[in-house]
């Protein structure tokens, strides 16, 4: 490998429970009847508004037994990975299939029919979809903290909150380059995400209440957002936490402190925001993890998947309704 060796004295080791599995999952269908309440108002410090309308409707949630350090989903399966076990699941929370994961705790997942990549802190595996391990590498840069990671063609780029750059690899964990922002990453807590869509990486710069945009070669292309409370903004310390992306190229992000999750065309308008901190359901000030697949929206916070579902009568009438974009979830 033509990747940096990262030396032991160095290494933070992460915390496994020993012991502790994902036992068990166990899902509820969400009434009809939950009624529909929100956030958001259109400027102002605070983004609360009774008056928000979601374009999603809640239908299914379950709970990880053991926690949930991330989760993916593909191809109709969610991966979630919690105190040293790699769970499969259908999107009603059934076990598919199962295995060990050894080594420091989870950071993200990312998934694609070669394998499952398993981000940690200092490291990255890569495991055969039987639960196999492939391959593993360690960082390039002696002290990191990997938050996120994305994959892009042939690479593999990795957000590190302590060197405050994003590191590009190959597929195999080679080397390629650091990408530096010309606006310089401040990243004050693990809030350093990251996506891939229409052949451009964009990560947050958490503290500056920005995602910025770059070629995979690490060249520049812009940035969007600015702090604020209304919807379109980015409200706290340092948001957006996650970021994900549609089949059709729409960013969607995911807030703490007052947490929701909105929807961002690739150049980074604003289109609308999709749930609020109520619709979300978790309580408390965390970002929810957030994953789409078609019409579905997924969310997992420290030990529940929610299954949300795009209701083209509730987006006509709420968030939805003054968007004019031929969206894949509009005609889901």
């Amino acid at each position: 490998m033509g990747n940096i060796s990262r030396k032991k004295f160095f290494r933070t080791v992460g915390t496994i429970v020993a012991g502790g599995a994902i036992t068990g999952v166990s899902a509820v269908v969400v009434s009809k009847s939950l009624k529909k309440e929100g956030q958001a108002s259109a400027s102002g410090d605070s983004p609360e508004s009774s008056s928000f309308v979601s374009p999603y409707k809640p239908t299914v949630v379950f709970t990880a037994q053991g926690g949930i350090e991330a989760f993916e989903q593909h191809e109709g399966k969610l991966y979630v990975a919690g105190a040293g076990l790699l769970t499969v699941m259908d999107d009603y929370g059934k076990t598919l299939s199962r295995f060990n994961i050894m080594g420091e705790s989870t950071r993200d997942i990312a998934v694609d029919a070669e394998g499952i990549y398993l981000l940690r802190q200092t490291s990255i595996a890569v495991y055969s979809h039987e639960g196999k391990l492939l391959r593993e590498w360690e960082a390039c840069s002696q002290l990191s903290d990997y938050c996120s990671f994305a994959l892009a063609e042939d690479f593999v780029f990795v957000t590190d909150r302590d060197n405050n750059n994003v590191c590009q690899y190959t597929r195999s964990g080679d080397f390629v380059r650091f990408i530096d922002s010309p606006n310089r990453f401040i990243i004050p807590s693990l809030t350093f995400g990251i996506t891939y869509a229409n052949g451009k990486i964009y990560c947050s710069n958490s503290g500056r209440h920005q995602v910025e945009m770059y070629s995979l070669k690490g060249d520049y292309l812009g940035k969007f957002g600015s702090a604020g409370g209304g919807e379109g903004y980015f409200c706290g310390c340092c948001n957006p936490v996650y970021l994900t992306a549609t089949p059709t190229g729409e960013i969607i992000s995911s807030e703490k402190g007052y947490p929701r999750i909105s929807c961002y065309s690739a150049d980074g308008s604003f289109r609308s925001l999709l749930l609020d901190s109520k619709m979300l359901g978790e309580g408390g000030t965390a970002a929810s993890k957030v994953k789409i697949a078609g019409a579905k929206l997924f969310t997992a916070g420290a030990n529940q998947v929610r299954v949300y579902e795009y209701d083209t009568k509730l987006a006509a009438s709420g968030a939805c309704s003054g968007c004019g974009v031929d969206c894949r979830l509009r005609n889901a």
